[in-house]
């Protein structure tokens, strides 16, 4: 009974994405949602947002999986303060953002 609980309880948890996009013009662009696929089609669609309305994203750069929305909002404004030198390494090596978190000395 444990199992069914813990499979119906995973399937309930509502789970948000945060992403990187890179754009046409070489820039990132950061964001989340709780559909990744939808949203990255409303970019290319450009009804995401004006910023991707004018510079077409080319690719997803990165993503990490995080299963609330508060986690998701800090994630997010943590990448957008980053350099763009750092915002390159946590793609690269994406284990790296949860160093970035703690230690303030990066943005």
């Amino acid at each position: 009974m444990g199992t069914a609980c813990n499979v119906l309880q995973e399937m309930t948890v509502k789970h948000y994405w945060v992403y990187i996009l890179q754009c046409e013009n070489n820039c990132y662009y950061t964001g989340y949602s709780t559909d990744l696929t939808k949203r990255y089609k409303a970019h290319l669609d450009g009804t995401a947002s004006k910023y991707t309305r004018s510079f077409k994203p080319i690719k997803i750069a990165q993503h990490w999986k995080v299963t609330n929305k508060s986690m998701a909002m800090r994630l997010e404004n943590r990448i957008k303060k980053l350099s763009r030198q750092n915002k390159e390494k946590i793609i690269d090596e994406p284990n790296l953002l949860y160093a970035f978190l703690e230690d303030t000395h990066y943005y």
